[in-house]
């Protein structure tokens, strides 16, 4: 379906990127109201905080809930600035509108449940506000674009999407792999959608946020929601991944903005996906390769030879049709393979010594 979108409309002093900012959790009304005050000073125009936390395990700090809201209130009274806070059910919406919050969010784990997202979005129909929509936790597009038209069909006009990563099993240098080429496809199918990129929750590591925000700004997207907090150390929950105000500001101040908007057709744009992709072939590669140290193991127990032409034989076969079927060359596939066989049976020597 094609979604129904209105500017978003935002308070900003430059069209791109606007900026929400704000800690991970409201942890007092104290802290609240120093780092946005900082904020303000900077000129930060929305402060977000995290009311409610959906916890992975259970005992950790899970927000004030409603005793918190009256904070945002003076957030906005005091500052000027828009407020935003995330929401994951009914009640959560509910209490959002009734304490005059600005901005809505759906985080990453309700975005993955059609179930929650369809709650949530009935819960809404017939409200003017502006919602936000995570990206689910796994790499899924069309569960993304799901829950945008859930929360569009319900008449929500201003809306956008935050691009905070996808989670992975493996540890990577990246709390959540960017796998960008999801947000860029996003941007391809629906070209009027605003789109956020979150680097607190992609990098995990404050000194990974500013060259996530370049990064961010180089491929076209549209703002920044980042979490600052007045004294990270000593945050209740990610501290690791929250900065200053002052360092937020100096983020924002050495961002080079293009003044041309970065497009799929672009080509910087292009050869990010291209990087995105052969940084995945390189770990993929990597793992076929621990695979055949221990087929080489077994064979050595076993009293095998390295190279079994039967076997070498099928994979060309089978590869080079399924190359073609695809679009590539069976010649090039053929090579790509036995490049791939010939540092396999290396492998294998090696284990067999």
């Amino acid at each position: 379906m094609e979604l129904e979108l209105q500017p978003l409309n935002l308070p900003s002093d430059n069209p791109r990127p606007f900026v929400i900012a704000g800690p991970c959790s409201a942890e007092s009304e104290e802290q609240v109201m120093a780092t946005a005050t900082q904020l303000a000073k900077k000129g930060c125009h929305m402060f977000r905080g995290g009311v409610w936390k959906p916890r992975t395990k259970p005992g950790g700090f899970e927000g004030h809930g409603e005793k918190a809201l009256p904070w945002m209130q003076r957030v906005k009274a005091e500052t000027g600035m828009l407020t935003a806070i995330e929401v994951a059910t009914p009640g959560h919406v509910e209490l959002a509108l009734k304490y005059g919050i600005d901005i809505l969010w759906i985080g990453a784990r309700t975005t993955a449940n059609p179930f929650a997202v369809q709650a949530l979005a009935d819960s809404l129909r017939g409200v003017d506000t502006m919602v936000l929509v995570k990206n689910p936790v796994n790499p899924d597009l069309e569960l993304w674009i799901g829950a945008l038209e859930r929360i569009n069909s319900a008449g929500i006009k201003r809306l956008g999407a935050i691009h905070r990563g996808f989670s992975s099993y493996e540890k990577k240098i990246y709390r959540n792999l960017p796998m960008w080429q999801i947000p860029i496809e996003l941007h391809r199918r629906i070209p009027a959608l605003p789109i956020a990129c979150d680097p607190s929750h992609i990098g995990g590591r404050r000194d990974l946020i500013a060259p996530l925000c370049q990064q961010a700004m180089d491929l076209g997207m549209d703002g920044l929601i980042v979490e600052s907090h007045c004294n990270p150390d000593a945050a209740w929950s990610d501290a690791n991944q929250q900065v200053t105000p002052d360092i937020l500001d100096y983020i924002l101040s050495i961002l080079i903005i293009r003044d041309q908007v970065v497009s799929t057709e672009n080509i910087v744009a292009l050869r990010k996906q291209i990087d995105e992709i052969d940084d995945s072939i390189i770990d993929l590669l990597a793992k076929r390769m621990r695979i055949s140290r221990e087929i080489g193991q077994y064979k050595k127990e076993h009293g095998m030879t390295i190279v079994q032409t039967s076997r070498y034989g099928e994979i060309l076969d089978k590869r080079g049709a399924q190359g073609s079927l695809m679009g590539i060359g069976a010649e090039c596939i053929k090579h790509i393979f036995e490049s791939i066989h010939e540092e396999s049976v290396r492998q294998q020597v090696e284990v067999m010594k």
